[in-house]
């Protein structure tokens, strides 16, 4: 749908990507709105024996069994004690339902496709090719991940067989 702005100039909402962003560490990330099912508050997760260290476990979400990923440690950046901020993103990857562990989640955000940049290469390689791009909002850098690449499914696999 097309909008006409004061100035005469139009835009679509094509033009634009809607992110939920979080933070982690003082960072600001953000995911595709369209893949975030809910936020939840922290709440008791069921430990996985043998599961990589960056998944906490397993949450019973309304009946279905939810596996948890710690994006902290995903990341690699240091543990911090969880808290009355920290929430559980839960997304849709594919068929399957994912929670992922922030320290808080901030907004949602319309970033203009021309003011999302490619991410550096050096950002890219190996186990960072999750980063699809830098949103630029003023002074802000938001980091824009593709959840489908965040996601290891063959661990997530494992987990649906352990549960």
């Amino acid at each position: 749908m097309n909008e006409e702005r004061a100035g005469g100039s139009m835009t679509s909402e094509a033009d634009n990507g809607q992110f939920l962003t979080f933070t982690l560490q003082s960072e600001e990330y953000g995911i595709e709105i369209l893949k975030v099912q809910e936020i939840k508050g922290f709440s008791k997760i069921t430990p996985i024996p043998n599961a990589p260290a960056y998944i906490r476990g397993v949450m019973n979400l309304r009946g279905t069994v939810v596996p948890i990923i710690d994006l902290r440690c995903r990341f690699s950046m240091s543990e911090k004690e969880y808290d009355q901020f920290t929430c559980i993103i839960v997304v849709n990857i594919g068929t399957r339902v994912v929670g992922l562990i922030v320290d808080t989640v901030s907004d949602v955000l319309n970033i203009p496709h021309d003011s999302i940049a490619d991410p550096p290469d050096l950002a890219t390689g190996g186990d960072n090719a999750f980063i699809t791009g830098m949103g630029k909002l003023d002074e802000r850098i938001v980091m824009l991940l593709d959840t489908s690449r965040l996601v290891n499914m063959a661990a997530i696999a494992g987990i649906d067989t352990a549960a």
